[in-house]
């Protein structure tokens, strides 16, 4: 374990802000510590271009902007990290933000806020002409919003113990004050109308999209809306009859594809240029309108192991025959939220989809128990007969029941076939 995660993680709950013996000195020490502690790669706190954080000031419970002047503001500081603030003042605006800058001026975009900022960013980069390049810019996260999936796994790549709240903040604001970076896994992820978005985290059918869904009327108290949403929705347990395909992963597979750039080792987003002062603030007040992605031209890599939906799925693909299904849920991450580790030996530059899926059948008590165990990640070792996890490399789901919810990265999209492909290590995260 790191200096970083002895100092943090220790077993204390205690807010390690306000304890006495939290100070300048010691965090200036324990920076020092984690970047020597990469195999002496690096001595000292790293510096940079100009971080851009983008904070959504009305995700999670409303306190993203308190986060960012409280530890974060603090922690950027004292580690000598020059950044530019900018928050976000509408649906779709980080999307029309990166789309439009000039990334030359930054060494890494980090979000502050919950999943959905990323989600947006990332399909932001992808619109550009210079996608390729764009892409390639790393991405930092610190939790922010409810759920917190990717912060939560992020923590988790440092095998250190869980942790929540302010805990896992200021876990993820020593991962980002590090500045390693290591290639993350993109999902292209076609939806019926022939629209193309891409995903870091997740697809989600049944049980999962309806609660990530349904707990929104809950948002004012931040993590806690799921597990409300959760108990709503076993009250009325529903089933959704559905056809599932997908493409079982190999250890030939997991290479690099024709389509896909090297592996990137773990590098740090620092450069030797200049110096400027620590903390720029930027309140945009551009208001573009909500982007569909209808009108832009489509970007990115081939997705070379599906065909056109409406077609059948290739030969070599496992075909589940139609059936009621309770979830279906493919995920690149460990975490699902702070407290839903759903695939703990999944890593950001895997190269596979976790496909999990629940067939009708299961009782709401053994359903209750699976999603339990998942806080410590042993839903797997239920034996529960009605619980299927396999590792993929592309998937199509091809939904009967309707009405319903799909989610992408926790984002509702439109109703219908849909079907996914990974494309390993397109993109960079900062990760310790």
């Amino acid at each position: 374990m790191s200096s970083m995660n002895v100092f943090l993680l220790s077993g204390r709950k205690e807010n390690l802000l306000s304890s006495p013996t939290f100070s300048n000195s010691h965090f200036v020490s324990v920076s020092l510590a984690i970047c020597s502690s990469s195999g002496g790669q690096y001595s000292q706190v790293c510096r940079a271009r100009r971080l851009m954080v983008l904070v959504n000031p009305l995700s999670g419970k409303g306190q993203a902007m308190a986060l960012y002047t409280g530890p974060i503001q603090r922690m950027l500081t004292e580690a000598a990290v020059p950044h530019t603030l900018i928050t976000t003042e509408h649906q779709n605006h980080a999307r029309e933000l990166v789309r439009k800058a000039d990334l030359s001026q930054w060494s890494a975009i980090v979000i502050l806020s919950g999943d959905g900022l990323l989600f947006e960013v990332i399909n932001g980069l992808m619109e550009r002409e210079d996608w390729e390049e764009a892409i390639r810019t790393p991405l930092g996260i610190l939790p922010g919003g409810s759920g917190n999936a990717l912060a939560a796994s992020v923590h988790h790549y440092t095998q250190a113990d869980g942790v929540f709240g302010e805990d896992l903040l200021l876990s993820c604001g020593f991962v980002l004050c590090k500045g390693l970076v290591c290639p993350l896994d993109l999902l292209s992820v076609r939806l019926s109308s022939g629209h193309r978005l891409f995903s870091f985290l997740s697809l989600a059918w049944g049980f999962v999209a309806d609660v990530d869904i349904e707990s929104e009327k809950y948002r004012p108290v931040g993590a806690v809306r799921f597990l409300v949403g959760a108990l709503v929705r076993l009250a009325s347990l529903r089933t959704y009859q559905g056809r599932l395909a997908f493409l079982l992963a190999t250890e030939e597979s997991s290479s690099v594809t024709a389509h896909s750039p090297p592996s990137l080792p773990a590098s740090s987003y620092c450069s030797s240029l200049p110096r400027v002062s620590n903390t720029q603030q930027h309140h945009s007040s551009e208001r573009p309108a909500t982007i569909t992605g209808d009108d832009l031209k489509e970007h990115g890599p081939v997705d070379d192991l599906m065909t056109p939906l409406g077609a059948p799925v290739p030969t070599d693909w496992t075909v589940v025959e139609e059936r009621d299904f309770v979830l279906v849920l493919a995920t690149c991450h460990s975490h699902l939220a702070e407290d839903l580790m759903v695939a703990p030996d999944a890593r950001p530059g895997d190269g596979h989809i976790h496909l999990f899926y629940v067939t009708a059948g299961v009782s709401r008590p053994a359903l209750l128990r699976l999603f339990l165990a998942m806080e410590k990640g042993a839903h797997l070792a239920c034996d529960c007969p009605h619980l299927v996890y396999r590792r993929v490399k592309a998937l199509r789901l091809d939904p009967v029941t309707r009405p319903g919810v799909i989610t992408v990265d926790g984002e509702q999209v439109e109703y219908g076939p849909v079907q996914a492909q990974v494309h390993k290590g397109y993109a960079r995260l900062i990760s310790g």
